[in-house]
C-alpha cells in the first residue's frame, strides 16, 4: 500500500468544533515540516455548519464545520451516529487510510472510530490502522458508548499531545489510558496544536519513522504467487526489522510554548 502511493502513509486529519479542514492544515504547518514527510494527509470539513459562534473568527477565514454537537456537560451527544456513519462511508471509499490524527473534537473522534473497528462494529472491511495522533483529544461520556468502545485497550500506536493549562488535560489523559503503550508528549500551552521544540521533534519523527519501517516489514512477509505457481514469501530487508517497543505511557516534554476555545 505505502510503496503505491511513493512510500507515504496516507493519514485522515479530522478538524476540532467549528473550526475546518483548512484551519486544521494551517494548525499542523507550525510543526517542523519533516516531520510529516512521509504522510499523504487528508483534511475534509466536518459534516455539518458550525451552529454558533466559532472561536476562530477574525483569524482564520470561513466556513466553519462540526462534526457533531452535545449537551453543556459532554454527556448527551446530537448527530454522533449521523457522523460515525458518515466517516465510516468516507474511510470506506476513499481508504484505505494508515492512520487518523484529530485536534480536539476531531481526535475524540478519531478514538471513537479506532474503538468501534476493534470491537468490529464498523470498517469491517478496511484494514486495522496503524497510527493515531491526538491533540487535546478526550474520552466521550457517555456511559454506553465507552461500555463498547473502551472495553478493551485499543492497540493502535498512539501519540497524546497533553497541554498543561488545556481544560481537557484530565480528559485527555483518560483517553492515552485507553490505548496501549501510548506516547504522550506534555506542552505548558493550553487547548491547542503545540509548536514543537527540537527533543519532542525528534522524538516524534523516531516514533513515525520505526511505525513506518515496521509497516513495510509487515508488507515484506506478504505471500506472493511466482511464475511456477509456487508461493512464496518476501523476507523483510534487515534494516526494516525493528519495531516499536514503547513502555506503557511513555512520557515526554515540550518546552515550546474543542469546543471550549478551539485554539490554534
Amino acid at each position: 500500500m505505502e510503496e503505491a502511493r511513493g512510500q507515504k502513509m496516507k493519514i485522515l486529519c479530522l478538524h476540532g468544533f467549528r473550526t475546518s479542514g483548512s484551519f486544521m492544515k494551517k494548525q499542523i504547518s507550525k510543526w517542523n515540516p519533516s516531520v510529516l514527510t512521509q504522510f499523504d494527509m487528508e483534511f475534509p470539513n466536518g459534516l455539518y455548519p458550525a451552529g454558533g459562534k466559532s472561536d476562530i473568527e477574525g483569524i482564520f477565514p470561513p466556513p466553519y464545520f462540526e462534526w457533531f454537537q452535545f449537551n453543556k456537560d459532554f454527556t448527551e451527544y446530537i448527530n454522533l451516529e449521523e457522523c460515525i456513519s458518515y466517516l465510516n462511508e468516507y474511510i470506506t471509499s476513499k481508504g484505505p487510510f494508515d492512520g487518523l490524527l484529530g485536534f480536539s473534537q476531531g481526535a475524540t473522534l478519531s478514538a471513537l472510530l479506532l474503538g468501534y473497528q476493534a470491537q468490529g462494529k464498523l470498517l469491517k472491511e478496511h484494514p486495522p490502522f496503524k497510527l493515531f495522533v491526538s491533540i487535546s483529544g478526550s474520552k466521550v461520556r457517555d456511559p454506553r458508548i465507552c461500555e463498547v468502545v473502551y472495553k478493551d485497550i485499543i492497540k493502535v500506536k498512539s501519540v497524546h499531545f497533553i497541554g498543561e493549562k488545556d481544560w481537557l488535560k484530565i480528559p485527555g489523559e483518560e483517553l492515552a489510558n485507553a490505548f496501549d503503550s501510548p506516547l504522550i508528549i506534555r506542552h505548558p500551552q493550553g487547548h491547542t496544536v503545540p509548536r514543537l521544540d527540537e527533543v519532542s521533534t525528534r522524538q516524534l519523527q523516531d516514533w513515525i519513522t520505526k511505525i513506518f519501517k515496521h509497516s513495510i516489514s509487515d508488507n515484506s512477509h506478504e505471500k506472493e504467487i511466482g511464475d511456477s505457481g509456487e508461493e512464496k514469501v518476501n523476507k523483510p530487508k534487515e534494516a526494516f526489522g525493528t519495531q516499536y517497543q514503547g513502555k506503557n505511557a511513555v512520557e515526554m516534554k515540550t518546552g515550546e510554548p474543542w469546543i471550549k476555545g478551539e485554539e490554534g
